[in-house]
């Protein structure tokens, strides 16, 4: 644009936080590794509402990965579904961490009703070969 003219821009979408959803019916996504543990919340289309992340929830390095720190993200992500006006809830958990029962027990003492519970672990059908036992000399 030169200097005497505006440039227009369209804005798609709104500001971040701007608008409240209504939400009839969220999934809440637990991904738990052995590392950390993330609680997704997303409505019935698939569209995230909001993530929570066991280190945005003020835990770091080890005790990410720790069934309290799950507990928390959990409740967190309840906290948001239940701000969102969601009454039905359904669960899947993903992963082999110390947190997914804590988690699943947080979510259903969070004051929404409880659909489905669903766990898609990934299980290998004896796949891959295992790494080579390791030599210490």
């Amino acid at each position: 644009t030169s200097k005497g003219e505006k440039s227009i821009t369209k804005r798609i979408g709104g500001t971040r936080g701007s608008k409240r959803r209504r939400i009839p019916k969220g999934v809440t996504h637990t991904r738990a590794s052995l590392n950390n543990t993330i609680a997704t919340v997303a409505d019935a289309r698939g569209q995230v509402v909001p993530r929570f992340p066991a280190g945005a929830c003020g835990f770091g390095g080890a005790r990410k990965g720790t069934a309290f720190a799950a507990q928390t993200a959990a409740e967190n992500a309840i906290r948001a579904l239940i701000d969102q006006g969601v009454k039905r809830a359904e669960v899947v958990i993903t992963g082999p961490g110390p947190g997914r029962d804590t988690a699943l027990r947080a979510i259903r003492g969070g004051g929404v009703v409880l659909g489905l519970a669903r766990d898609i672990t990934p299980m290998p059908h004896n796949g891959c070969r295992p790494p080579k036992k390791r030599c210490i000399q």
